[in-house]
């Protein structure tokens, strides 16, 4: 019977850092609320500084809220941190958490043991998440000699020594090259087969748009939006572009002069891309086109990128293909 309770839910949750007589306080998080349903990919979406990693620490009981509430699995983060923490997986990137002067076998050795496994359970748990990860053969050498994707394939091993319902990935795949992140993205798919629920932090569009199931974009502390990805797209669909071959510069000039077209640029060797900003533009181009007797049209409806620049800005956008 599958899970009716959500896995995270955040309610008017808030974070500040500093203030007094001679520092300004700086707002984190600004009395957000979320619930990501148990078995959801959900990502977090939004330039360094918008409060994705705030959050994560608040929900692995590494920071206290200032204010409002956040339970995960049904557990308070305040009064119930030894149960968070037997819930929760979390991955931070970069190198933080690693001991560079242990092997990877010890390193995971180490976590384990935090967690409570002991004897034959310990050793095959950790067995089992290096060969998961690639690193059997490396398992007795330092991680200080490791490059920065094992460093991190050694992070999400890590992440997954406790056997967590609910795992936090904050920019999980910094470091990594393509072949490894594509290889992240089917972990995360396999977590979500397992019935793990997934909490991704990145300002990766594409990293988002391939695995996530619901996306909030967060700026400035705040969620601006949650919505399926393709969803978020259609919600800036005056954006749309249109794309024609072989027009007319006549007609051309005729495009450009149209209310609510941005801009036409020139695609080599002879097509044209229009771009518009106003829900009822381009309908209007496409009329225009057909009435000039254009022929060959095709529309495109706003990415996850797209949603991104005209919801936030292109302030830390990255977009990986």
């Amino acid at each position: 019977m599958p899970d009716t309770d959500p896995a995270i839910r955040v309610e008017r949750l808030h974070r500040t850092f500093g203030g007094g007589r001679r520092r300004r306080e700086t707002v984190a998080l600004d009395h957000i609320d979320l619930t990501i349903p148990a078995g959801e990919v959900h990502g977090l979406l939004g330039p360094n500084g918008a409060g994705k990693t705030t959050l994560c620490k608040i929900l692995s009981t590494v920071l206290l809220p200032t204010g409002g509430t956040a339970t995960v699995d049904g557990h308070d983060v305040v009064r119930e941190t030894a149960a968070v923490r037997r819930s929760v997986g979390i991955v931070f990137g970069g190198e933080r958490g690693l001991y560079t002067r242990l092997t990877a076998r010890a390193n995971l050795e180490f976590w384990a043991a935090l967690y409570g496994l002991r004897g034959r359970g310990l050793s095959q748990r950790v067995d089992a998440l290096l060969e998961r990860f690639g690193l059997t053969d490396r398992a007795h050498e330092r991680v200080e000699g490791f490059s920065r994707g094992m460093k991190q394939r050694l992070h999400l091993a890590r992440g997954l020594v406790g056997d967590p319902r609910v795992v936090l990935l904050d920019e999980p795949t910094t470091g990594m090259d393509p072949v490894a992140a594509h290889d992240f993205r089917d972990l995360v798919r396999e977590l979500r087969a397992e019935g793990r629920t997934v909490l991704l932090t990145t300002h990766d569009m594409a990293e988002a748009e391939a695995v996530c199931d619901r996306v909030s974009l967060v700026d400035g502390g705040r969620i601006l939006a949650t919505e399926r990805p393709a969803t978020l797209g259609t919600w800036i669909s005056r954006y749309a572009s249109v794309e024609a071959r072989d027009v007319p510069p006549s007609t051309v000039d005729e495009l450009r002069a149209l209310p609510g077209v941005r801009a036409v640029h020139h695609v080599p060797p002879d097509r044209i891309r229009v771009e518009t900003g106003a829900e009822d533009a381009a309908p209007a181009v496409l009329r225009l086109l057909v009435d000039a007797g254009v022929g060959d049209v095709s529309t495109a409806l706003p990415s996850l990128a797209d949603v991104y620049l005209h919801v936030i800005g292109d302030r830390g956008m990255r977009v990986n293909k």
